[in-house]
């Protein structure tokens, strides 16, 4: 069965250089890398030659000159020839084994989409409730065997069956290519057409997070972020689902008041657990205010949180 890796990249060179470097030892190869420079400026077509030159496979190089996220995974979609496709991130590092398991999980559970663990690694070691926070925002800890997962996770450390869904040719939704939250409505489309979703508990992958991804305002806005996307889910829906809207603005309000009070509490009295806290209350209140005046932006030259942006380092 063949499989083709998709690798969207913005202005990350040793990030690109890393997952690439980790795609050309797994033990079982990809039929095709896709990388998907999303940088105007064409900054990752060096590193695409320089794969070429050593690479077992066929690497593919894509220019989406549109800034956003949902814009470089539908571009590397269109690309792909495989009836299977995996995605990995420029942040993200792949074990040896990881595309072999993510397969093989795929056939004996079986299922249709496969997630595997991610392991966040800090490169600026923050400590205390920041450290905590982050580590929640960026590790996908998990069951150590394979099993059917009740949801999806996101779209680093993935597998999908094309063969299995009725799909646009562009199913990344571009309206949230700055925000990001592109993959919860993928995944959420898959999900109405009856995806099976698994776990591979050996499809290992290493996210890296530099240091301004783990500054307070970037980790306050991420936990903020993933609130949103439950309640902008209904509102993506098509229709619009207004009762969805409603029951996921009134859990936030829940969590807001509920988590807030013990995470403030937590956090005075310095307890292990305020990180949990902190990171459900903030989910809360994304779920609350969940419009698009409220989004951070995180992706493409607009986003203010981007490391072209020197306020993003605060």
């Amino acid at each position: 069965m063949s499989v083709s890796v998709i690798l969207p990249t913005f202005r990350r060179p040793d990030g690109l250089r890393a997952a690439l470097a980790s795609l050309m030892a797994q033990s079982r190869q990809p039929d095709e890398i896709i990388i998907v420079d999303n940088d105007p400026a064409g900054s990752a077509a060096r590193g695409v030659a320089n794969a070429r030159a050593v690479a077992r496979c066929k690497v593919t190089y894509v220019h989406e000159e549109r800034a956003g996220v949902a814009n470089a995974r539908n571009a590397g979609w269109a690309a792909a020839t495989s009836r299977y496709v995996a995605f990995l991130d420029d942040d993200e590092i792949a074990s040896a084994g990881w595309l072999e398991s993510l397969m093989a999980t795929a056939t004996t559970l079986p299922a249709d989409v496969v997630f595997g663990p991610l392991r966040g690694e800090a490169l600026d070691a923050p400590n205390g409730v920041r450290a905590g926070l982050a580590q929640r925002l960026y590790s996908r800890p998990g069951a150590i065997t394979d099993h059917r997962l009740d949801a999806p996770f996101g779209c680093g450390n993935s597998l999908v069956d094309r063969n299995a869904f009725k799909l646009a040719d562009a199913p990344f939704d571009p309206r949230m290519n700055i925000s990001g939250g592109e993959d919860d409505l993928f995944f959420a489309e898959l999900a109405r057409q009856g995806a099976r979703f698994g776990w591979s508990a050996a499809a290992h992958a290493v996210e890296t997070v530099d240091a301004r991804r783990t500054s307070w305002r970037y980790l306050l806005a991420r936990s903020f972020a993933f609130g949103q996307g439950a309640t902008q889910s209904a509102a993506n829906a098509r229709p619009r689902r207004w009762a969805g809207i409603g029951f996921w603005m009134m859990v936030g309000l829940g969590q807001l008041a509920a988590y807030g009070a013990v995470a403030a509490v937590t956090m005075l009295a310095r307890h292990a657990s305020a990180a949990r806290w902190l990171d459900r209350a903030v989910q809360g209140a994304g779920k609350l205010f969940w419009i698009e005046a409220f989004e951070p932006r995180f992706y493409g030259e607009a986003a203010p949180l981007s490391p072209a942006d020197p306020t993003s380092q605060a």
